[in-house]
């Protein structure tokens, strides 16, 4: 049985957090000297100090810092433990925030949605197309539940979902087209290039662009490929977005001598898999069960020439 409680190690955080024990009695709602007490008991009970005096103020000692690192690791533990019984006591979430990159295959989002909905149909789905960064963004900012991107995101254990190919295409009028020969980097960047903005706020990234001397860059995937099927650039896109444009011949791969296809292994991350209600985990096992259903179609293979 531990001899300092939860509440002693949160009444230190508190002390060191606000400065002081005035500020603190005032901030948490308890009495200077029930603070002082608390404090004092503990560093009694473990033998150590864990304060001392600076002028008014009191500020932690070297032990005391290493000790207080490991206890907000319990304090955040236990909050953590407490929101989640929260949630089961309240039952079904009244909404999801789920943000999907835009590269993620269009069927499988659309499939997963719709018996996601015919399941739980009084659900609110707030749905964020991001691209690049914009995803783990906003799972940084605990904006969303659920993320899918081929972005890692730092501190947080996804689990594979799809590996997303792009292929290199333009319209078969284009001029690369009209060269008739293999095409490498010197051939892409004397063209403009289409390239979908990177969603985040705070770090965006041009990621994927090739310093070609003309860019266009827009806000969608659909935006690139409306322009694609018009002939004013090339762009890398996701296969399973221009199938049936490479199909009818609406678009053709570009002839690279190397590059012409990129794969992006996307995940699918919980903000915290343990306080996700059961409409967030009902939405992820929506989307893992579309992908293996629409995916299965045929792709080209990696070790075909586009």
């Amino acid at each position: 049985m531990s001899r300092v409680t939860l509440a002693q190690w949160q009444m230190l955080a508190a002390v060191v957090d606000h400065g002081g024990f005035a500020r603190a009695a005032e901030a948490i709602h308890k009495s200077p000297s029930t603070l002082n007490h608390a404090v004092h008991k503990l560093e009694e009970q473990l033998g150590i100090q864990v304060l001392e005096p600076v002028g008014r103020q009191v500020r932690l000692t070297e032990a005391g810092e290493l000790l207080l690192r490991r206890a907000r690791q319990l304090i955040e533990s236990a909050e953590s433990l407490e929101d989640v019984a929260s949630r089961l006591a309240a039952g079904l979430e009244a909404e999801v925030v789920v943000a999907i990159d835009q590269i993620f295959p269009a069927a499988a989002q659309a499939k997963a949605l719709e018996r996601f909905s015919d399941t739980y149909p009084q659900v609110r789905v707030q749905l964020h197309e991001s691209v690049l960064n914009g995803g783990t963004e906003m799972l940084y900012d605990g904006r969303a539940d659920l993320v899918i991107s081929g972005i890692e995101a730092q501190g947080f254990l996804g689990e594979p979902l799809v590996n997303v190919r792009f292929v290199a295409v333009a319209h078969p009028g284009h001029a690369l087209h009209q060269l008739g020969r293999s095409l490498d980097l010197r051939d892409l960047a004397q063209h403009r290039q289409l390239v979908v903005r990177d969603s985040a706020l705070r770090q965006s990234t041009n990621a994927g662009w090739l310093k070609a001397e003309q860019r266009w860059t827009v806000g969608h995937v659909s935006t690139s490929l409306d322009m694609l099927r018009r002939g004013l650039g090339f762009a890398w896109i996701p296969e399973t977005r221009i199938a049936d444009e490479l199909a009818s011949g609406q678009l053709k791969p570009l002839p690279l001598s190397a590059g012409g296809i990129r794969e992006v292994p996307v995940q699918l991350i919980f903000r915290d898999r343990d306080r996700a209600g059961p409409a967030a985990h009902a939405m992820a096992a929506a989307l893992k069960r579309a992908v293996k259903e629409v995916c299965e179609q045929r792709s080209i293979p990696s070790n075909e020439q586009p």
